[in-house]
């Protein structure tokens, strides 16, 4: 969502530090004009009778230059007689992109306000009155403000549009499609809030890639020309990192030539793995001296040797001592001997968190924890329980969670 002052809303959470202002989905202009590479996905099929065209510029990352391709060709096919409109453009206030669109008529947008701010977004009613033959709508992944039309996003506008016979030419980067969205967060830790369904890209008549190579976006990311200059270092050092744009780019090209499903599928499982480095081979086992811990072990033990996982047995001792003595802790020791896997001991007063904590520090992809035994009612006085907030807090570091059931005793795990 963008406010009336240029303002945008994040998509992408450069991990360590606070969120920067500018979107690093945004198209951001270099300071010359870059043209397409000109390599283009064009659809077999021709749109529906009475239905508009579609053109989507695609790039690996913003500061690619897909905003000026955008307003490039919206100047040629005015030039040629065409009726176009910018139904929505955002400059953030750049000379080169005001300058690359200058003379084309501009819909006004709509504004509102929102939490007390004031914001402004494509106003589609003003856009299907104004009936052009074109018209330019950047970033389709872009989330409208709530209360500002009828759509949530703005690549249904662009539906509309077309469906009301109006040619549109529009943006994305690669990273804010569906398919690709899970992987790059993985392999550059990042959020990706904004997708777009890859059935509406691939439906475009025209797709064509914006290059540029990581060196360049780099560069232009150093000279501030895609993120204020508080923003750079962090920036160069997360999202903007070379193997990052290298992945990306790759990820873009594989897109646009359509390869078949399952060939980028399995690509995407690769680039997974990868991101992941040696997480992915990682399984870590929380356990505590209750009925059931040892076939715990055990079961946990054949689940790694399944995806080839080393696996860890791990025990939280609260820092008081208060369990005091050996508590069956020895057994699971010899249990965990037996089946070949490591055994670590912890102390912390809150186990979930101590748990978590040492697994994101060995970079750990799967945590195996017992089911609560806990009645709801000592849950609710208790505060919940530890596998609740296992999972919760699992899921917030990218683990995957596995709750292995535990045999009704006597002996109680929370």
């Amino acid at each position: 969502m963008h406010s009336a002052d240029g303002a945008s809303e994040i998509d992408l959470l450069f991990p360590g530090g606070a969120e920067p202002a500018g979107n690093p989905g945004d198209q951001v202009q270099p300071s010359e004009t870059l043209p397409s590479t000109g390599i283009e996905s064009v659809a077999e099929d021709p749109s529906a009778s009475g239905a508009g065209h579609l053109r989507v510029y695609l790039a690996a990352a913003a500061g690619a230059g897909k905003t000026i391709a955008m307003l490039d060709e919206g100047q040629r096919r005015r030039a040629l007689g065409a009726d176009v409109v910018i139904a929505v453009v955002e400059d953030h206030g750049r000379p080169l992109t005001q300058a690359h669109a200058a003379g084309l008529e501009i819909v006004p947008r709509r504004a509102s306000e929102y939490h007390g701010a004031r914001f402004e977004e494509m106003d589609l009613d003003g856009v299907l009155r104004r009936n052009p033959g074109v018209a330019l709508a950047d970033e389709l992944a872009h989330t409208n403000v709530p209360g500002t039309g009828q759509n949530a996003k703005r690549w249904q506008d662009v539906l509309d549009l077309l469906d009301a016979g109006i040619d549109v030419i529009t943006t994305v980067n690669i990273q804010h499609l569906e398919s690709v969205a899970d992987t790059v967060e993985q392999i550059a830790r990042v959020r990706v809030r904004e997708r777009v369904p890859d059935w509406v890209v691939r439906r475009a008549d025209q797709i064509e890639f914006v290059d540029a190579s990581p060196g360049q976006l780099r560069h232009r990311l150093l000279q501030g020309e895609i993120h204020p200059a508080g923003q750079v270092s962090q920036a160069l050092t997360h999202f903007f990192r070379t193997d990052n744009l290298t992945a990306l780019r790759e990820l873009a090209l594989r897109f646009l030539a359509e390869e078949p499903a399952e060939d980028f599928a399995g690509y995407l499982a690769r680039l997974r793995s990868c991101g992941r480095g040696d997480s992915a081979e990682r399984m870590l086992l929380g356990v505590t001296p209750v009925h059931g811990a040892e076939a715990m072990v055990r079961r946990a033990a054949r689940m790694a040797a399944r995806i080839e996982a080393d696996l860890e047995v791990v025990n939280v001792a609260s820092q008081d001592g208060g369990r005091g003595g050996d508590d069956g802790l020895t057994r699971l020791r010899q249990i965990a001997a037996e089946v070949g896997v490591t055994w670590h001991g912890l102390e912390g007063d809150d186990p979930a968190s101590a748990l978590i904590a040492y697994a994101r520090d060995k970079r750990v992809g799967h945590i195996v924890v017992g089911s609560s035994q806990r009645s709801r009612f000592h849950e609710l006085i208790g505060g919940g329980s530890i596998v609740g907030r296992v999972s919760r807090l699992a899921a917030q570091a990218g683990m995957d969670v596995h709750i292995l059931a535990l045999p009704e005793a006597d002996g109680r795990f929370s």
